[in-house]
């Protein structure tokens, strides 16, 4: 039997809400296929109709499309569909849509004919009957492009829907782009990953990147989405849209209450262009590049607080990555350029613990708030083992910035802390695009875990971000029409909703078990959470000093069949939070194995 010993009386600085943080960055299906709700693919034709990498096909004679380069509505070129002069239609088609019965579809067409062309249909197509569809006609077109609107409602399920976009008779049209979305979706985003965010309840947001950052211009993500340019993404596969960008991703933080954390472009970028991105957000709508905020439709500025000087600037995979001694003048240039626009902001810098993060410390303490710091885990054949790599490598860089502080001279009189803004697991099959790897029972307990050691470490981590938040690596994933808590998001939405916030002390003879206590903001009630890295149940023995429970509490208890368990979108879970009534503690209990119990016990 193990014994648990918590002494009330024996409190730690409180732990900043900062440590629940999230991270999303354009890289798979984070944020398209994951946050936004667009349904097509390549809306805007980054590759040629019929490549063997676009998803649009000809529908009708290949030679019907081609690529116009000479003034392209957005981007290198755009669809020509030249019509053969009878009856049989010409144009494109995108399959692989799943639509849902019943289901509203809204969303956007630009059309133009700079030669007189027939009547254009655009059809949502889920089935092969005549009737199977649903059909926008266009009688009239002129050569200027022209946005029409679209309206469908799906007539039946299917995982293999159509998109179609034809004209018939003579002449020839251009397509500029289209955009098809669920009708109910906010704001852009997919109302049912909305709904998991929120319920996740992070208070702060990491974004765009990440490796993706150092190769971002962020004036591609502004303006009108239809004329925005899609690029080639700078440090992973895919297409960069740019249909979310600063504005969007303000927007989400705004819908989720959440505090937004944006990273500058310190690899490719330059300090000029960090200074007006500054200004975009946080300036007056009378400042040149605040002016750019108001013409978009934000005339109030965002104040944007946080700001990161670029990510992981140390590592030769790194766009732009450069020698130390040159990026620690690099950052210092950013930061000066960045709190002449606004002085109020507070800036991360770049670290990583050894040689980059002591001489970032060393000569520029006067130009960061925190310090970032990375790091992720793979996947270990010992249970425990594989739960413990978590909080050891939080305690490891804890541990390091607390002994730079004795060493470190520039560190004199300051309180720069650890903003842990990627952590995560990361090994396993990609089920969910690019990175989009399953986190299983085993996962959370391990994320617990690491919770727990980000409790005991108060003092020195202000802020860690979860690194992804859907899909990629992420406590969400999605398919393309429903949602669902990983088990790693199980452990985070606990923990933020249920843990307390001013940390106690714990001792007696825990291990195996990873135990962490705290008293909730009002002092009115005790929480502890156990977490049993094993295959055995765990009998303890618990005891409360310096406070008296009322004998009465509530758990919530995280586990399932076995650690492999895990959880898919539109499924049955394997893994949820159950809630249940626990009398007569202090006392024994009995710790299930795999799992995470975090107990509320009120006080007297």
């Amino acid at each position: 039997m193990t014994t648990i010993t918590i002494d009330t009386a024996k409190t730690r600085e409180p732990i900043s809400k900062y440590i629940y943080g999230q991270f999303i960055e354009h890289l798979g299906r984070c944020i398209y296929g994951g946050i936004w709700a667009e349904v097509l693919e390549d809306r805007k034709f980054f590759h040629p109709v019929g490549d063997e990498q676009s998803p649009w096909t000809v529908v009708g004679p290949a030679s019907s499309v081609e690529m116009a380069r000479e003034n392209p509505f957005v981007g290198e070129h755009t669809p020509r569909v030249n019509l053969a002069g009878d009856a049989s239609p010409a144009g494109i088609a995108q399959g692989g849509l799943a639509l849902r019965q019943g289901k509203a579809y809204v969303g956007r067409i630009w059309l133009a004919a700079p030669e007189e062309a027939g009547p254009i249909r655009i059809s949502l197509i889920w089935g092969p009957g005549r009737d199977e569809r649903r059909t926008v006609k266009i009688d009239r077109l002129t050569g200027e492009f022209a946005k029409t609107p679209l309206c469908f409602t799906a007539g039946a399920d299917t995982d293999d829907g159509k998109l179609e976009i034809v004209g018939g008779g003579s002449g020839a049209f251009r397509i500029g782009t289209v955009s098809l979305m669920p009708a109910d979706n906010v704001h852009g985003m997919r109302a049912d990953t909305l709904e998991l965010l929120k319920e996740l309840d992070a208070p702060i947001y990491r974004w765009p990147g990440g490796n993706f950052v150092s190769g971002y211009d962020w004036k591609d993500g502004i303006g009108d989405p239809d004329r925005r340019p899609p690029r080639k993404n700078p440090a992973w596969k895919g297409v960069e849209h740019n249909d979310f960008g600063l504005d969007e991703f303000l927007l989400l933080c705004r819908e989720l209450g959440t505090e937004p954390l944006i990273v500058v472009n310190s690899g490719l970028g330059d300090a000029t262009a960090a200074a007006e991105e500054i200004q975009y957000a946080n300036g007056p709508a009378d400042t040149p590049v605040g002016s750019l905020r108001a013409a978009d439709g934000h005339r109030e500025p965002y104040r944007v607080k946080w700001w990161g000087v670029g990510n992981e600037m140390y590592g030769d995979w790194q766009l732009g990555h450069m020698p130390l001694q040159e990026y620690v003048a690099k950052h210092n240039e950013f930061a000066r350029a960045m709190r002449a626009v606004d002085p109020t902001i507070r800036l991360i810098a770049v670290g990583s613990v050894g040689p980059w993060s002591e001489r970032m410390l060393a000569d520029c303490a006067d130009h960061m708030d925190l310090v970032s710091e990375h790091f992720y885990c793979g996947e270990k054949e010992d249970l425990e083992a594989h739960v413990r790599q978590i909080p050891d490598n939080v305690r490891r860089i804890a541990d390091a910035h607390r002994a730079y502080r004795g060493t470190i001279g520039a560190l004199a009189g300051k309180d720069i802390r650890i903003a842990m803004d990627e952590w995560n697991y990361w090994y396993g099959e990609e089920v969910y695009g690019q990175i989009g790897t399953r986190f299983f029972l085993k996962d959370a307990v391990g994320v617990a875990a690491g919770l727990n050691e980000f409790a005991r470490q108060s003092d020195i981590v202000f802020m860690a971000n979860y690194a992804q938040t859907v899909n990629v690596i992420g406590c969400i994933k999605t398919s393309k029409t429903a949602a669902a808590f990983a088990t790693t998001g199980l452990v985070l939405t606990l923990y933020r909703r249920h843990f307390g916030s001013i940390p106690v002390d714990v001792g007696g003879e825990c291990e195996p078990l990873d135990v962490a206590a705290a008293w909730t903001e009002d002092h009115k009630a005790l929480t502890v959470a156990i977490v049993n890295p094993t295959k055995e149940t765990v009998e303890s023995a618990l005891e409360v000093k310096g406070a008296t429970p009322t004998g009465k509490g509530r758990l919530w208890r995280i586990t399932g069949a076995g650690e492999m368990a895990y959880n898919e979108p539109g499924r049955e879970p394997q893994v949820e939070i159950v809630e249940l009534p626990c009398e007569g503690l202090p006392g024994r209990l009995e710790t299930a194995p795999m799992s995470v119990s975090l107990y509320r016990l009120p006080m007297r």
